[in-house]
């Protein structure tokens, strides 16, 4: 069963790549151990058989040769028979490979050696020897296959004595590897954990003014805490956001509904007091104001606008027409990409915001600057003080209190005008006085 804690994964995986890394450690070093003790037991057993051949090279007769008990030799004439061996040697079995050709071979000298293992009974004890074969060139005897044996028994006795503390050490190591990965990981998850609580508590509490703890260190997990608190500062911020545009909606509809509603009643007990003109007033309102709420909720919502080519200048000339006191300059070409109803709803409430400041003039103009294309409305009122120049973006804010809701809207303008550019990649805003700066990346 897979671990469900990250924690316990951790520490298994950590265990298991140590355990990996210790077993081809000591497989290496076991191997390494068996062949360097294996090539000097080759060392000794051919150091033994070059001993013997010299003595036979010198004249020497095998049946006068004083071979050391202590090791194996046995010497073997061209026929294959034993001629000569150790005294206390009763058995040798070896798959002894085949002496090197020595058919030209003057007397005196002697062949290549060749290797092998075998076993051999010296004594009544029987053990594992490393055998060197060769052959000599006898001056009496002819041709004569000396072969000498190397014990292993040491070496043996070594690499038992390492498999031995490998597998004592080994399970030291990798519990001690398990601990150490255990503590750090549980060191390491405690902020984490406590980043979950209290997410956990937010959760429960719905109360997003709360922020996760963040620890004091730069790595991922106070990374992840102060991405976590922005993430909530965010959230709050939003749904404090909806929640006073649920709140003032609700106040702007109540007073055109009221309106309405008294009239409908008037006008049912007294039918001759009917004031149409003021019911059609406030349905138009009210209509307006619902399309502006539809408006924003589809923006908050991300809708993406439309990705068709329009002509910033001869939008700016249709949006002016039908408008007193607007003067209109625009220069040729200035194209951007988005859609052709959104953008006209931003010159539309610019120009609508406009008229209900200006004295005498609104002057629109269209003109590229670098990569953008920058549309400004322009009018000759009071100005908007530098204190309130993104206040009066915010949604339903209206900077003369006692302006009647008639002349002054429900202070949605600005704010959907705003939305929308952002929405187009541009940006809006008051330069100076009354002029509205709208940029937009140019079209290509």
């Amino acid at each position: 069963m897979r671990p469900r804690s990250v924690r316990a994964r951790t520490t298994l995986a950590a265990t298991s790549v140590v355990a990996l890394a210790l077993l081809a450690a000591g497989a290496v070093v076991v191997l390494s151990l068996w062949t360097n003790l294996r090539g000097q037991a080759d060392d000794d057993a051919e150091r033994t058989a070059r001993t013997v051949a010299a003595r036979l090279a010198a004249g020497t007769p095998y049946g006068r040769l004083d071979l050391d008990d202590d090791v194996p030799v046995v010497v073997e004439a061209a026929n294959g028979a034993v001629v000569a061996k150790n005294e206390e040697l009763t058995y040798v079995t070896s798959k002894f490979g085949d002496p090197a050709e020595a058919d030209d071979l003057d007397a005196g000298e002697t062949g290549d050696v060749t290797h092998s293992s075998g076993s051999a009974t010296l004594d009544g004890d029987t053990g594992d020897y490393r055998f060197a074969s060769l052959t000599v060139a006898t001056p009496a005897e002819g041709l004569l296959t000396v072969r000498a044996g190397a014990p292993l028994a040491t070496e043996q006795s070594a690499v038992r004595t390492a498999l031995t503390v490998l597998l004592i050490v080994l399970p030291l190591l990798l519990g001690l590897v398990a601990g150490v990965t255990w503590l750090v990981t549980r060191r390491a998850l405690r902020p984490v954990e406590g980043i979950r609580r209290e997410l956990a508590a937010i959760t429960a509490s719905q109360n997003l003014s709360r922020r996760v703890p963040e620890p004091d260190a730069w790595d991922e997990v106070g990374r992840l805490a102060r991405t976590t608190n922005e993430t909530l500062a965010a959230l709050e911020a939003s749904v404090d956001r909806q929640r006073r545009f649920v709140a003032d909606a609700s106040h702007e509809l109540r007073s055109p509904i009221a309106s309405l509603r008294t009239q409908l009643e008037v006008a049912a007990a007294h039918p001759e007091l009917l004031d149409l003109d003021g019911a059609v007033e406030d349905t138009v309102r009210l209509q307006h104001l619902a399309a502006d709420l539809l408006l924003l909720a589809r923006l908050d919502a991300g809708e993406t606008p439309q990705r068709t080519p329009v002509d910033l200048g001869a939008l700016a000339r249709e949006g002016a027409q039908g408008r007193e006191k607007v003067r209109v300059d625009t220069a040729p070409g200035v194209e951007v990409t988005g859609s052709r109803g959104q953008l006209a709803r931003v010159l539309a409430n610019l120009l609508d915001n406009a008229a209900r400041h200006t004295r005498t003039t609104i002057e629109v103009t269209v003109r590229r600057d670098g990569d953008d294309a920058v549309l400004t409305v322009a009018d000759d009122g009071p100005g908007v003080p530098d204190a309130d120049r993104e206040r009066i973006f915010e949604r339903f804010v209206r900077l003369d209190d006692a302006r009647s809701r008639d002349d002054g809207g429900a202070g949605l303008g600005l704010a959907i005008a705003r939305d929308i550019a952002v929405r187009h990649g541009g940006t809006l805003g008051v330069l100076e006085g009354s002029v509205f700066e709208l940029r937009l990346p140019v079209r290509g």
